[in-house]
C-alpha cells in the first residue's frame, strides 16, 4: 500500500475500492481490527457504508482481502531476492532477512499486521486467519526450497530456526526488548546458514 503523505490529494484519485483498502489498511495499523468499524472506514475513504458491502461482503471479507495484500508484499520479496541472486541461494536467505530488518523500523511503531491480526482473531475459522496461515505455509515452503538449494543438511530444520529468528525480530521490535534488533537479526541468520554448510 502507497504512504500516508498527501492523503487527501492520493485517496480523491484512488478508484472506490482501493481508496477503501487504503483507509481500512490505515485503520486496522493504528487502531486495531476490532475497534475499527465500517463507518470509521467509510469516513476515511470518503465513501459510504453501502459502497464498502457492494466491494466487500462483510467486514471481516475485507481484513482478509487487507491481508492478502499484505501477504502479496512478501511474496514480492521472495520474487525479488530470487531474480536478484539468480542460482545464490545463500544470497536469496539473506536478501529475505534484509527485507524483514528493514521493515523493523516501521514494525517498531505499528506492530506486525499478521502477528497483530492473530491476536485479535482467535476464532481459527475466521477467514483473516486463513489467510495468515496460507501465507505461513506458503513461506515456509519457499524458504525450506531455498534452504535445499543452499546445500544445507537439514533444510526444514534450518527454515524452522531462520523462521523464528525473523518473526522474533519482529515480535521484539514491536514490544522493544532487543536494541539493534536488524544487524543482530542479520548475524544470526548468516551465522545458521553457515554453521550448517560447514557442518
Amino acid at each position: 500500500m502507497t504512504s500516508t503523505a498527501g492523503r487527501p490529494t492520493r485517496v480523491a484519485k484512488l478508484p472506490p475500492r482501493e481508496r477503501i483498502l487504503d483507509a481500512a489498511e490505515e485503520l486496522f495499523q493504528s487502531e486495531g481490527i476490532r475497534r475499527v468499524g465500517v463507518q470509521a472506514i467509510a469516513e476515511r475513504a470518503e465513501t459510504t457504508k453501502m459502497a464498502i458491502y457492494r466491494h466487500f461482503e462483510t467486514k471481516d471479507a475485507l481484513v482478509a482481502e487487507w491481508l492478502r495484500i499484505v501477504a502479496s508484499d512478501y511474496r514480492a520479496a521472495f520474487d525479488r531476492v530470487e531474480a536478484e541472486h539468480p542460482g545464490r541461494p545463500r544470497e536469496q536467505i539473506l536478501g529475505l532477512a534484509r527485507f524483514i530488518a528493514e521493515g523493523l523500523p516501521a514494525i517498531s511503531h505499528r506492530g506486525c499486521p499478521f502477528i497483530n491480526s492473530i491476536a485479535e482473531l482467535p476464532d481459527r475459522d475466521h477467514p483473516a486467519r486463513r489467510v495468515i496461515e496460507e501465507h505461513k505455509a506458503h513461506q515456509t515452503r519457499r524458504l525450506v526450497g531455498m534452504c535445499t538449494e543452499a546445500g544445507l543438511p537439514d533444510p526444514e530444520q534450518a527454515a524452522a530456526e531462520i523462521t523464528f529468528v525473523l518473526e522474533g525480530a519482529q515480535v521484539s521490535t514491536q514490544n522493544g526488548s532487543i536494541d539493534r534488533a536488524g544487524d543482530r537479526l542479520m548475524t544470526i541468520v548468516e551465522g545458521i546458514i553457515d554453521q550448517r554448510r560447514y557442518r
